[in-house]
């Protein structure tokens, strides 16, 4: 586990299903891959924050590794779409923020290793 974002709430939502909603959240994050590094976005922390609301409205702060990366205008939509498939969400909004810039600081051991990065 990286130190990427998980969600947070101050949710009436069970811990039960909270819980399983993070692994289901995490799961379809590690399904998104950067297509010019060969690690998901999760493992390589682009993912910033996982906020879930009572209504089970996902709202993602994400950072690509680069700001002129050429697929910035659809990474978001590639969050959201896998997001989305997990059943029972009401809605998934993506925003791409810059502000902490990302460093391979943020990469989890497991994506340094993937790299040769140790």
């Amino acid at each position: 586990m990286t130190d990427a974002a998980v969600p947070e709430t101050a949710s009436a939502l069970p811990k039960e299903e909270l819980a399983k909603l993070t692994d289901l959240l995490i799961e379809k994050l590690k399904s998104v891959y950067d297509p010019e590094i060969p690690v998901d976005i999760y493992e390589l922390g682009l993912i910033y924050k996982v906020d879930v609301s009572d209504d089970k409205d996902v709202a993602i702060d994400m950072t690509l590794t680069a700001p002129g990366c050429p697929v910035a205008g659809e990474m978001p939509g590639w969050v959201r779409d896998a997001v989305m498939e997990i059943p029972g969400l009401k809605s998934c909004t993506v925003d791409l923020v810059f502000d902490p810039a990302w460093d391979p600081s943020r990469m989890s051991d497991e994506a340094k290793l993937q790299l040769n990065m140790f």
